[in-house]
């Protein structure tokens, strides 16, 4: 399953330096706008606990973790959904991701230029939301020129849920709101949302890039980020972005959480991005265990067993008969899959079977 979340904001405020932390790529990044121009792509592992300790338990050949893949985008500015500055890039680099990483630049730093003059993340946060906004505007009413024949004419049902969906999106936009306010009430109408491909649908969680001495709680810039979002379908997080680029320098785990302990964190911010970015796409994890491979599997919350069949394979899927199902604790608890199996902690689920968060499965099927 590839998902991707892209790291957007405005110049100059920490996306490069922070997509160098979450991933093996390495971006440019330096005191100038634009210095991003095409988008750098790569993929990070989610942070999962239970991995190590099944690694321990099993001693497989190989470990696989779940990937997220991260997109540093190009910096955005007022007039980019008219075509200002990178603008159009941008707009079709975000338009392909699956959920929106925003960054604010939350500290002050002479040396660092700010594209407005100032450092105001609220109003960093508007100029990006204001510019995704007219561009879903203007998709919103290109649409609604083509369905509204459609619906007129022929007289077309879904040419008619259409209308209404976009009518209801685009009231929304005209009140400087973000489109994924307008929640679908049924499978349609969410069939119906992802055709529109509305770049403000998609999920978003604003990152607050502070300095050091803010990274643990937060400073004035952070809180009034919390307050502009506090009506919004959204997430927020802190990151010091800098201090985690040295944190990603240091060669050994305890080095890590020793500098982490000194500045008041337990994790370091790129885990906890990684795994909210996880969160964020409403995903979920599944394992398989043997002794080849130990392996976590990614699929949404809420996805049945033959879909998570197919995760593997797509044969698992079409074939699927069920599968033998056991609870990461019970497995942990007992040890291994045969005394889960003596002690019927085992369990056979069918296609109607809604796959939980650490289920560790086998597959059965016939193709």
């Amino acid at each position: 399953m590839s998902l991707k979340c892209g790291i957007v904001g405005l110049p100059n405020v920490g996306k490069s330096t922070l997509f160098n932390c979450i991933s093996s790529s390495k971006a440019q990044s330096a005191n100038f706008p634009f210095c991003t121009i095409e988008p750098n792509i790569g993929s990070c592992n989610v942070p999962d606990e239970r991995l190590g300790v099944l690694e321990n338990l099993v001693h497989p050949r190989r470990v696989v973790p779940a990937t997220v893949e991260i997109v540093d985008i190009a910096g955005l500015v007022k007039g980019a959904s008219r075509g200002e500055g990178l603008g159009n890039q941008f707009l079709a680099n975000i338009r392909e991701t699956d959920a929106i990483l925003h960054v604010l630049r939350c500290f002050d730093d002479d040396n660092i230029t700010h594209v407005d003059g100032s450092v105001d993340p609220v109003r960093d946060k508007d100029v990006v939301d204001l510019e995704l906004q007219i561009k879903d505007l203007e998709t919103v009413n290109n649409r609604l020129e083509k369905v509204r024949k459609q619906a007129k004419v022929g007289g077309d049902k879904t040419a008619m849920k259409a209308v209404e969906m976009l009518e209801r999106y685009k009231a929304v936009l005209e009140q400087g709101r973000n489109a994924r306010e307008v929640i679908p009430e049924n499978p349609d109408e969410e069939r119906l949302a992802k055709e529109f491909c509305l770049l403000t649908c998609k999920p978003v969680l604003y990152v607050c890039n502070v300095d050091e001495n803010s990274a643990a709680g937060g400073n004035a810039y952070t809180a009034a980020v919390a307050e502009a979002i506090k009506n919004e379908d959204a997430g927020m997080m802190i990151i010091a972005a800098r201090i985690e680029s040295e944190i990603a320098e240091l060669e050994t785990y305890d080095e890590r959480q020793m500098f982490l302990g000194e500045i008041g964190l337990e994790r370091s911010g790129v885990e906890r991005l990684i795994q909210a970015a996880y969160d964020l796409l409403g995903l979920q994890t599944y394992f398989t265990v043997g002794e080849p491979e130990v392996r976590a599997w990614t699929i949404r919350k809420g996805d049945k067993a033959p879909r998570a069949a197919g995760v593997i394979h797509t044969d698992f899927e079409k074939g699927f008969i069920r599968a033998e199902v056991i609870k990461y604790n019970d497995f942990i608890a007992l040890g291994s899959e045969s005394a889960c199996r003596a002690a019927g902690k085992l369990g056979s689920e069918g296609k109607e079977y809604v796959v939980q968060d650490g289920d560790i499965m086998h597959f059965l099927f016939n193709v």
